[in-house]
């Protein structure tokens, strides 16, 4: 029997399931990315409709983890991978909530973060895709991943420090401060995608 069985009965499940559940997450991430000049609230049923359906693809993947045997790579990855993915939705949800009851207006550097973060989720749609059939190449989109994290945390650091920069009104501090938070919950989401693609990037050196 191959790494990723060989009969129909142990053929594996749990790559299309995380396939599933990546393409759910860049969904919530391409709603978060087209809501910045948009109505919060209309956008934010979206997620949350969602984040139920992730729920569910979870519940199922974790039952099936207790009642497999065998899985195509170690079930501590997939479990630690699908919570990756999860963060990251809860992130995007956490973001338009704040944005929109803070009333936090976008700006370049949120804008930017956001389309790096759903970049980084393309990659490791790609990891997922060619992981079985063609691991090293499902490694190159490991290492694209990781790049756009570093480029998100870049974009960060740049935001913090305008941010604050020459800062004498105090009056202004607490939106100040609000945009901040919302700069570090995109920041959060773009670690939570190197997480997976960390744990991607071990899968990868097992199967090559």
């Amino acid at each position: 029997m191959g790494l990723f069985g060989s009969n129909e009965d142990e053929k594996d499940k749990f790559i299309p399931q995380l396939i599933e559940q990546a393409k759910k997450t860049n969904a919530t991430i391409v709603i978060l990315e087209e809501s910045l000049e948009g109505d919060f609230a209309a956008e934010t049923d979206k997620i949350q409709a969602l984040l139920l359906e992730i729920k569910e693809i979870r519940r199922v993947l974790i039952d099936d983890l207790h009642n497999t045997f065998i899985t195509p790579i170690d079930r501590e990855d997939i479990f630690n991978i699908s919570n990756a993915l999860y963060d990251m939705v809860d992130y995007a949800l956490t973001t338009m909530d704040e944005m929109h009851i803070l009333k936090v207006k976008s700006d370049e550097f949120i804008k930017e973060m956001i389309t790096l973060v759903r970049r980084q989720m393309e990659e490791l749609q790609s990891v997922m895709m060619r992981l079985s059939k063609n691991p090293r190449v499902a490694g190159e989109h490991v290492m694209e991943a990781k790049r756009l994290e570093k480029k998100v945390e870049k974009v960060y650091r740049k935001a913090i420090k305008e941010l604050f920069e020459g800062t004498l009104d105090l009056s202004l501090l607490p939106g100040i401060f609000y945009k901040r938070e919302v700069y570090r919950h995109i920041s959060n989401m773009a670690d939570k995608a190197e997480t997976a693609a960390n744990i991607f990037g071990m899968v990868v050196m097992k199967l090559s």
